[in-house]
């Protein structure tokens, strides 16, 4: 007896306990009539009588809850089908049954109906964050012409392109399946071009830079890649203040290497995260103890890079002290069942 079984048969004699108890009552009505007519042979005739009342009890009984037991199942397959459930729903004779079905019905269609509104205000909302985008761009390029020369306004309207560049991520977010071209890339060269774009933020820091030279090559999507190595940058300058930023490739047991890395560690020396505030860095809208002290913060943009990065199969993983500076290491390994050990990482090289 399966699982189910059980359940079903509790539930079929709880719906059913008024029948059970009504002929409960009526062999015990039976046999109060024999024993107060004595007459010759009485109560032999009622016990048969008795007898076969309990006899095509049980066998009614047995074809009930075959039939029960049928509608139960169909009932469950139907609860993990997609689409139009009423059509899984068993055929029945019971009118109640027909208009609980009608009632499905109905509420599917309603159902479909309002998914179909959401998505349709979705699709223009994506649409006109899109539009609004490529828009602004004119104007900042406009900007970026008649600022030639000026270092810290241009420092400025970079910001101004790269929160406009989010936004249109973010608005594509739910349909980034559909924009994927899997492609294999040569990563050391994505993130070379990530730190060519940011050299104007990199040159205004004042901060420190290195880059040691890998291989690694991943089957990836360029452009949604890139975006994730260029926000990871973007952290790392907006949060470090003194010392500088390091990028290097390590192998899966977390030692440096110029060949074959299966991941890379971008690392800066800045404020740290706290130990509490870890595990949920990549939650929407979290901006912890840091973004409270910048109010700039929105707490959007590693929880992208999850996002995208589950979405490509990468991996990402932080390690940060207070203080000490933070190890962001990209994951880019071809059995992706494999991840690297947090331990590996637990040493901050000061730069």
């Amino acid at each position: 007896m399966g699982k189910k079984e059980m359940p079903m048969i509790k539930a079929y004699c709880k719906e059913h306990i008024r029948v059970v108890a009504l002929d409960g009552a009526m062999i015990a009505f039976l046999l109060g009539i024999a024993k107060l007519y004595r007459y010759e042979g009485a109560y032999a005739n009622m016990l048969y009588a008795v007898f076969l009342l309990a006899v095509f009890g049980f066998l009614y009984g047995l074809w009930d809850y075959t039939h029960y037991r049928k509608k139960c199942i169909m009932l469950m397959e139907a609860v993990h089908k997609s689409g139009e459930r009423y059509c899984y729903l068993a055929d029945s004779n019971s009118y109640v049954d027909e208009l609980y079905r009608d009632l499905i019905s109905v509420m599917e269609r309603e159902g479909s109906a309002l998914v179909s509104k959401y998505d349709g205000k979705k699709q223009d909302m994506t649409d006109y964050y899109t539009m609004w985008t490529h828009q602004i761009k004119t104007p900042i390029a406009a900007l970026r012409l008649l600022l030639q020369g000026e270092k810290q306004p241009l420092e400025e309207l970079f910001k101004i392109e790269q929160y406009a560049e989010m936004a249109l991520h973010f608005a594509r977010l739910d349909s980034l399946s559909s924009d994927l071209l899997f492609q294999e890339q040569d990563i050391y060269a994505m993130v070379k071009k990530a730190v060519k774009k940011y050299s104007i933020l990199f040159i205004g820091s004042g901060l420190s830079f290195s880059m040691d030279e890998f291989c690694a090559q991943a089957i990836t999507d360029e452009k949604w890649m890139s975006f994730v190595i260029e926000q990871i940058l973007s952290n790392a300058l907006k949060y470090t203040y003194t010392g500088g930023i390091r990028i290097y490739g390590t192998d899966r047991l977390g030692q440096e290497t110029r060949e074959n890395a299966s991941f890379i560690v971008i690392e800066d020396s800045g404020i740290g995260i706290r130990q509490e505030d870890l595990p949920r860095i990549f939650e929407r809208g979290f901006t912890g103890y840091n973004g409270r002290l910048d109010q700039k913060s929105t707490g959007i943009g590693l929880y992208l890079c999850k996002q995208i990065l589950d979405r490509l199969s990468h991996t990402i993983q932080v390690e940060s002290r207070i203080g000490e500076g933070t190890k962001v290491i990209l994951g880019f390994a071809r059995d992706d069942t494999e991840e690297v050990p947090y331990g590996h990482f637990d040493k901050f090289d000061r730069m």
